[in-house]
């Protein structure tokens, strides 16, 4: 059984509704001895919208913290968001899911008392997941610029189309003229990937996918390569700027800019109950196999 875990706790900050767990799961917490670490955000959106008992918690600004395990509250989202807090550390990430069934944020509250159990008890699975790193020339990012899901590259200011220039270790690929471009890891191939008609990648498979969004040529389709390849991508806009997106984190940039995409080299470890899986998942979330004529 392992002893004396120390938490990070991170959390969706502006839907009330969504917090209403977290007074469970600190008692959960406190119930096995934990210790308790929280962004200072969270603490603060907690101490203005909940009655949750916030005492004896550790409070950190930014990336400053120390943890065996963090903890996500919210939906896939606000585990995103804690992911590129948790960056490089390599702590694993639990994420309880306070909405809707997600596939990051996979574990229900009324799971919470259950999954804790079995963390303690040495009984789960830390999946490492891959992530992509974005590099401009000739501009610097003012965000974070790696995704654990996506990379997307879209239209901004303006109705007309952009065109992305794209090419895989230096051959020339296509030439996209289309409202956007999203190149998914398998993590967010269920995301923004597939609301674009992206196609399902599973975690282990070692791929990404490039994937037009609303392209003026019905002969594009999405395309899944090797994760460590390189991706180059040029853009051409009317209105000279266009917007990247990385894990729903957007900033403009000037055409003219070559964006360079490659697998990052540290993984984001998600961690998974024994008895769940991204099957078990894909068949809940899509409703695969039910009989929808009823």
């Amino acid at each position: 059984m392992q002893k004396n875990m120390r938490f990070a706790l991170f959390g969706n900050t502006y839907q009330e509704h969504k917090s209403a767990h977290v007074a469970h799961l600190l008692d959960i917490l406190r119930g096995k001895g934990a210790e308790i670490c929280i962004s200072s955000e969270f603490y603060d959106f907690l101490r203005h919208h909940t009655d949750a008992d916030l005492k004896g918690l550790d409070l950190f600004e930014g990336n400053s913290f120390t943890a065996d395990m963090a903890l996500s509250v919210g939906g896939d989202g606000t585990f995103l968001k804690a992911a590129s807090r948790v960056g490089r550390k390599e702590i694993p990430i639990l994420g309880i899911n306070t909405g809707r069934l997600g596939f990051l944020a996979d574990i229900s509250p009324d799971q919470m008392e259950e999954t804790f159990d079995e963390i303690y008890e040495g009984k789960y699975r830390v999946e490492p997941r891959r992530v992509l790193k974005l590099t401009c020339s000739g501009h610097v990012l003012k965000g974070y610029p790696y995704g654990l899901n996506e990379i997307a590259i879209l239209k901004r200011d303006s109705s007309s189309m952009i065109t992305i220039r794209a090419a895989i270790n230096g051959e020339s690929l296509n030439v996209y003229q289309a409202d956007g471009l999203v190149i998914s890891t398998p993590t967010g191939s269920t995301g923004y990937s597939l609301s674009v008609g992206g196609p399902i990648l599973v975690p282990q498979s070692g791929t990404i996918s490039l994937t037009a969004v609303a392209p003026h040529s019905l002969n594009v389709r999405p395309i899944v390569i090797r994760d460590d390849w390189e991706i180059t991508l040029d853009v051409e806009s009317r209105s000279h700027n266009f917007l990247i997106a990385i894990d729903g984190r957007s900033e403009t940039c000037r055409e003219g800019v070559q964006l360079t995409i490659r697998r990052a080299n540290y993984h984001v470890h998600i961690v998974k109950r024994c008895r769940h899986s991204f099957f078990n998942t894909l068949r809940e979330k899509m409703m695969w196999g039910m009989d929808n004529r009823n």
